[in-house]
């Protein structure tokens, strides 16, 4: 995943980036950049910095004095280096992007092929900013190129785009990444988390809608391209994980929806637990609804260790992935021993973090262990957006036990795999009943799409909920 931000002032910006920027450091763990441009100068000053093994704010913090001029963006990121710096016959412009290219390699062909030119990596991979910073420019007017680009991806495609004359920003064309206008005295500024607006003076003007693009500028905000709202496919995992507790998408808040789905679970569940917890820290909204809605006392049976291992530092090896998640998260014995524990977390992906939450509540004497998850089974990977570093979709739990329960091929198989992912049909609760006992609880429940279709509180169209179902109003 990534988030952005980006502003333009009458005033100098360089703190205002830096800190919008900052965060977003939930949204990546691989690199972080900044951008400005200076109109007294005419020049870009742009840095980008390695962040898998260090903060953005401590890599950025010193390089702050190079940052001048009064409009900037910054993005944080799991994928590729950006903001990333360009030169044509549309003006010179700085370029960060949100989303996923699923068609990287074939849009990266199509350019050589025109005679275009694509840096070399070490890596041997495309970087996706630069291939779409190439699309832009192939076309006579920003919007047009912006347009071209994301009518020829396969995914998904939100932009920032600091150019000599304003901040041109993107919505992807079917809204499944957010992207939020603020404003404040002599300022406007965009982001992916409006959360990051509150304590820089801003306040939330709208979200742009799906495939709408505007300029910023330090006293309006232009419309080029109107938005398209019955392309609206937002993705839900905004809710369940990605958001941060205090942003709101849409017009709704993401605590709201963890308390209303953990609420939901607590008021239908007859287990008798004698305390619930979260996974921190998408888990504790959830968690808290439920004991509520359970009337059961919430505990917090683990704790995050933040001094040291903040969300950031996170390697890129898998191995060493598992490894700092579990040494983030220390239990609490005196709470657990001789409890019936039930905890709440956002959601299963491979099992590596269940497995070690599980073992470490069993080794601080917990009696049992009930675990509740706040969105349905993945069962699908997502074309749309990078929302698991899962390189295949045999990785996700499910698929495993699917493997397990009738072979690889059914595993396999996308159309065989759907009876699965309907509740309460005999196959979701054999491939459920098969995860909690591999996993050594008493009990497992997923919340219901219905459930999670509410709480987020638009209709149903209007959601993607691919990873649960396999379904899409927009399909590749």
């Amino acid at each position: 995943m990534a988030g952005f931000f980006g502003t333009i002032s009458t005033t100098p910006c360089a703190a205002d980036v830096f800190y919008g920027t900052d965060y977003h450091s939930h949204l990546g763990t691989r690199r972080g950049g900044m951008a400005t441009f200076d109109k007294e100068t005419g020049h870009f000053n742009r840095v980008i910095h390695s962040i898998s093994q260090a903060s953005f704010r401590t890599k950025m913090e010193d390089e702050l004095p190079k940052f001048i001029g009064n409009a900037g963006i910054g993005i944080i990121s799991d994928t590729d280096a950006q903001p990333l710096l360009f030169n044509s016959h549309l003006g010179r412009f700085a370029l960060s992007t949100v989303g996923k290219i699923a068609n990287l390699d074939a849009l990266a062909e199509e350019a050589l092929e025109c005679n275009m030119h694509l840096s070399e990596f070490s890596s041997g991979k495309v970087n996706p900013t630069e291939l779409v910073g190439l699309m832009i420019i192939q076309k006579p007017t920003l919007e047009e190129g912006i347009r071209y680009a994301q009518e020829k991806i396969k995914g998904s495609l939100s932009l920032m785009l600091l150019t000599e004359n304003g901040i041109v920003c993107a919505r992807d064309l079917w809204g499944r990444t957010p992207l939020i206008i603020g404003q404040k005295e002599g300022a406007f500024c965009a982001a992916s988390e409006p959360s990051s607006f509150y304590n820089l003076g801003f306040t939330r003007l709208r979200d742009l809608g799906p495939g709408e693009i505007v300029r910023l500028y330090a006293d309006r905000v232009e419309l080029l391209v109107p938005p398209m709202p019955d392309h609206m496919q937002i993705c839900s995992f905004l809710w369940v994980y990605y958001g941060f507790p205090t942003s709101s998408f849409e017009g709704r808040n993401v605590e709201d929806v963890r308390n209303y789905i953990g609420f939901a679970m607590g008021k239908e569940d007859d287990t008798r637990v004698d305390c619930c917890c979260g996974v921190p820290d998408s888990g504790i909204g959830m968690a808290i609804g439920y004991s509520e809605g359970h009337n059961v006392p919430y505990r917090r049976a683990i704790s995050k260790y933040t001094p040291t291992w903040s969300r950031s530092f996170m390697p890129t090896n898998q191995n060493m992935r598992s490894l700092v998640a579990k040494m983030k998260l220390i239990q609490n014995n005196a709470i657990l021993r001789d409890r019936r524990v039930l905890l709440c977390d956002d959601s299963i992906v491979r099992g590596t973090q269940l497995r070690d939450n599980t073992r470490c509540l069993l080794d601080g004497g917990a009696k049992e262990i009930h675990m509740r998850v706040a969105c349905p089974p993945l069962v699908y990977g997502c074309p749309f957006i990078n929302f698991s570093e899962s390189k295949s979709v045999m990785e996700l739990i499910t698929r495993r036990v699917i493997a397990e329960l009738e072979g690889p091929e059914a595993a396999a198989d996308d159309e065989r795999v759907r009876a699965y992912t309907v509740t309460d049909s005999e196959e979701y609760k054999r491939m459920v009943d098969c995860i909690a006992e591999k996993f050594g609880l008493q009990s497992l429940r997923f919340t219901k799409l219905e459930t999670l279709i509410r709480a987020i509180g638009l209709p149903r169209s209007h959601v993607c909920t691919h990873c649960f179902d396999g379904s899409s109003a927009h399909t590749l």
